[in-house]
């Protein structure tokens, strides 16, 4: 008589968009932005992101008496084991045990959120648009910056955020050079803007977080970051970029020009809420606010939409950041992703 065998499948990993409300989990993810915190009593409890490359969610671990619970840092890899709550809308994980995993025994590349843009390509149309500026001085900038290959390579690898919009390595390339293509056809329908002050604006508004952003296993902010502001640091890096050009070219730099860089660069915020030291007084740099926020909000509510766990509903749970649910359309949201 022949021996009956078994043949063992492999689990598949839960991943972040799979989560269901009230679902118990023991599974690796990625884990960042760890806090511990005193609750309203003084109590202890520990707030941190887990993350794979289907999304993130927020946990927490009550009532921390004994520091091994936090033995583990920024950029691990753990074993989470807890239960997965909504509140106020939001779906939120509640663990029982982290666990830190080596990172050796993990396939890495379920926690790296997808590529979405072609960098090559991206850095190609760039180059085209920088060479489409005619005003001598910001062409000379243009054409310093564009020879600049480490620091070109630099800023197509920056995340544009750590968790909102463009929040991927390469985020920043997508996001500047969508800006400039948006620059381009508003300046067409709109000939009173200066075309090549706000495409050289677009260029450069973020080029800040070049030194605001640090990334790895994870994405966060640089101490200069913190303190300053990718605002400041990227008029820093606009002056540092102009005495360059002006030794490349041999001829001086616009003072005009300059300054008019440096206000769009420190008011495209908007507002004092939004943490602008300045608000935007020429239609550049109004223009370029704008077109940031057109940008940065299209890619955000897509971002809402792609990570929801409302699979097969049309619409998104509440969403506290932005006080509502968001409509996905889910027969074309695939197409919008």
């Amino acid at each position: 008589m022949m021996g009956s065998f078994h043949v063992h499948s492999v689990p598949m990993r839960r991943s972040i968009n799979q989560l269901k409300e009230n679902e118990k989990i023991s599974e690796i993810y990625l884990v960042s932005e760890k806090q511990l915190r005193p609750n309203k009593k003084g109590n202890l409890y520990l707030q941190f992101n887990l993350s794979d490359r289907t999304g993130s969610i927020t946990g927490f671990i009550w009532n921390v008496t004994d520091a091994s619970t936090c033995d583990f840092e920024n950029g691990d890899y753990i074993r989470a084991e807890g239960t997965t709550q909504r509140f106020q809308g939001t779906l939120q994980f509640i663990a029982k045990s982290l666990e830190k995993v080596d990172a050796s025994s993990v396939d890495t590349s379920e926690f790296v959120r997808l590529q979405l843009v072609d960098v090559p390509k991206a850095q190609h149309r760039l180059r085209e648009l920088l060479r489409s500026i005619t005003d001598p001085s910001l062409r000379n900038l243009a054409d310093c910056i564009s020879i600049d290959d480490a620091f070109i390579d630099q800023f197509s690898r920056t995340p544009a955020g750590v968790k909102l919009h463009h929040a991927y390595p390469g985020g920043l390339l997508e996001h500047s050079l969508q800006m400039m293509e948006i620059a381009v056809r508003i300046a067409e329908l709109y000939p009173v803007l200066n075309r090549d002050m706000l495409l050289m604006g677009a260029f450069l508004h973020d080029i800040g977080k070049t030194r605001e952003l640090a990334f790895g296993n994870e994405m966060y902010y640089t101490d200069q970051g913190q303190l300053l502001g990718h605002p400041f640091l990227g008029a820093e890096i606009l002056n540092e970029k102009i005495a360059e050009a002006e030794k490349l070219s041999g001829e001086q730099f616009d003072a005009e020009t300059a300054m008019l860089l440096k206000h769009m660069l420190i008011s495209h915020h908007g507002t004092y809420e939004n943490q602008c030291t300045k608000l935007p007084m020429s239609l550049e740099a109004m223009t370029l606010h704008f077109i940031d926020s057109i940008d940065s909000k299209i890619a955000e509510f897509r971002k809402y939409m792609h990570d929801d766990p409302n699979a097969g509903s049309p619409w998104t749970n509440y969403i506290p950041a932005i006080e509502r649910k968001l409509y996905k359309a889910v027969k074309d949201l695939e197409d919008r992703s």
